[in-house]
């Protein structure tokens, strides 16, 4: 007995993704989070809401649990479910099934549903742990976040991934969710270290590269003084990459990477596996900035990238800061790197390359041999 004719029926989910950029967004007086949030139910006038917070900002921030809880409680469409709770940030929040477990357990004591909201206050690492909590809760509840690092502000901040790594992989648990709302609060990069400073600016090369000549020569032209922590050099350049993630996102027409091309994933599948074999020491920004290096002298000795752009990415990268050399880049695991990060993102090896700056094209193959030059030469 043959089967009926299967029904095939293509649907659309509408997603709205908001980002608002902003100063102090926790002072009472600035509105722009209460705006975001809807009433948790349609008889009551409140928000109901629970806050997370990086360890590592609260310690450089001490009065943050304070502020956020004068935020709650001056306006009256909050209501404030739980006290603030910190969690650790940094790889740890993701390597950790604890953390996980306390981020879970937060959300059920504090009563959230599906309509409630998980505020998230905290570097990449945090975001990526609360929203894969967000997304596995009742099967989704709704996620604000306020990024406070370079990084998470000008990429993984507007991103529709949540992750934590298991098996000693980077994100192999997960879950694509698009948040509630992102909001940039400039005040809260004050207080990073001079390297979570940095670290972020890699991501910001690396989009440049692969969607925006304009972009990368304006970047080239601040380098310095976004390395010298000019929040007036620094600002534009934190938008724009975000604008452009953004972008990428919401108009690239493939927002949760059901096909194999990803060009945001540049000198990402050596990066991610120098984060591994540093036992993440290596912060992801500082990994990606090798491995954006890497991947253009790959581009450069495979003749398709003029060696005077590779030159001008490279000297771009040490301006802001980085180091692109390291000894795990003699490690012979680090060409695992390939087969992880084809197995994570599904078909084929994809890996984005460069035709010039702001030109990216993506292949198949990758020549190994070209791999061991371009390591020695970054090595050199």
């Amino acid at each position: 007995m043959y089967a009926e004719t299967p029904f095939h029926t293509p649907f659309a989910v509408p997603f709205e993704h908001r980002l608002l950029i902003t100063r102090n967004a926790l002072d009472p007086a600035n509105a722009i989070l209460a705006e975001t949030l809807d009433p948790t139910t349609a008889d009551a006038a409140k928000a109901r809401v629970a806050f997370i917070l990086d360890a590592g900002l609260v310690n450089a921030q001490p009065d943050l649990p304070d502020r956020a809880v004068a935020y709650a409680n001056a306006h009256e469409s909050i209501h404030l479910a739980h006290d603030p709770v910190t969690m650790p940030g940094g790889e740890i929040a993701k390597n950790e099934p604890a953390i996980l477990e306390s981020t879970l357990r937060l959300i059920d004591a504090a009563h959230l549903c599906r309509r409630s909201y998980l505020i998230a206050v905290g570097g990449g690492a945090l975001l990526d742990l609360a929203g894969y909590a967000a997304a596995i809760a009742h099967r989704g509840i709704r996620l604000v976040r306020l990024p406070s690092t370079t990084l998470a502000q000008d990429d993984s901040g507007v991103g529709v991934k949540n992750g934590i790594n298991h098996f000693g992989k980077k994100n192999f648990l997960g879950a694509f969710a698009v948040p509630h709302a992102v909001i940039n609060d400039l005040d809260l990069l004050t207080t990073l270290t001079d390297r979570d400073w940095t670290s972020g600016f890699s991501e910001a090369v690396k989009v440049a590269l692969v969607k925006d000549a304009a972009f990368f020569d304006r970047i080239e032209s601040a380098a310095a003084a976004i390395a010298a922590r000019d929040l007036t050099a620094a600002e534009p350049v934190i938008r724009d990459s975000a604008l452009l993630h953004l972008r990428h996102i919401t108009e690239g027409g493939d927002p949760f990477e059901l096909t194999e091309a990803r060009p945001l994933d540049f000198g990402h599948w050596s990066a991610h596996k120098l984060e591994q074999l540093s036992g993440y020491e290596l912060r992801h920004g500082e990994a990606v900035a090798i491995g954006v290096a890497l991947d253009t002298l790959y581009s450069s000795l495979a003749g398709d990238l003029p060696d005077p752009d590779a030159d001008r990415v490279l000297a771009t990268l040490r301006s802001l800061g980085f180091t692109l050399d390291h000894p795990l880049l003699d490690d012979p695991r680090l060409i695992e790197g390939l087969e992880e990060f084809r197995e994570h993102l599904g078909g084929q090896l994809t890996i984005s390359l460069l035709h010039g700056i702001g030109n990216a094209y993506d292949t198949h193959t990758i020549n190994l041999d070209l791999v061991r030059q371009s390591i020695a030469r970054l090595r050199s």
